[in-house]
């Protein structure tokens, strides 16, 4: 089974209420080949949400206590970005992925860019915390684009 961010599958739970609908990934959950997550959601956030950039780092920064996820108010969400990737992790072993593909350039799903934690639109290589905690799982983390590129 594939596990994949909801917003790729056409659902508005972006921090700004939008979607990000990779057709070809809405095919495979209509087909029910594909299980869709958000990782912000199931770490308790609503939808929209203020926009979150991870600061001082990367996802792994973050798993280790050496980075934290703040919104652009200055608040730390740290910890509601954690409970989110534990909770997918979970869902993930429970449907047992093969493959997750997540939503690029987040600060939960980004698996290869993130934001710099600046908030100036600026991307840096690294990952976000969720795909951090399912490599480190053993899981296959791959974005969008990497999934457009290959056929699953």
């Amino acid at each position: 089974m594939i596990l994949v961010s909801s917003c790729l599958a056409g659902l508005e739970v972006r921090y700004n209420g939008t979607h990000s609908l990779d057709e070809k990934i809405g095919k495979l959950v209509d087909e029910n080949k594909a299980v869709t997550i958000c990782p912000e959601l199931l770490g308790g956030f609503s939808t929209p949400r203020e926009p979150a950039e991870i600061v001082g780092g990367d996802g792994d920064d973050v798993l280790d206590g050496k980075a934290n996820v703040i919104e652009k108010s200055g608040q730390d969400v740290t910890e509601l970005y954690l409970k989110g990737a534990y909770a997918t992790l979970e869902k993930a072993k429970e449907i047992n992925a093969t493959i997750v593909v997540l939503k690029e350039n987040s600060p939960s799903c980004g698996s290869s860019m993130i934001y710099n934690g600046e908030f100036i639109g600026k991307k840096i290589v690294g990952q976000g915390i969720t795909s951090a905690l399912l490599r480190r799982n053993g899981l296959r983390v791959i974005s969008e684009e990497q999934f457009a590129e290959n056929s699953y």
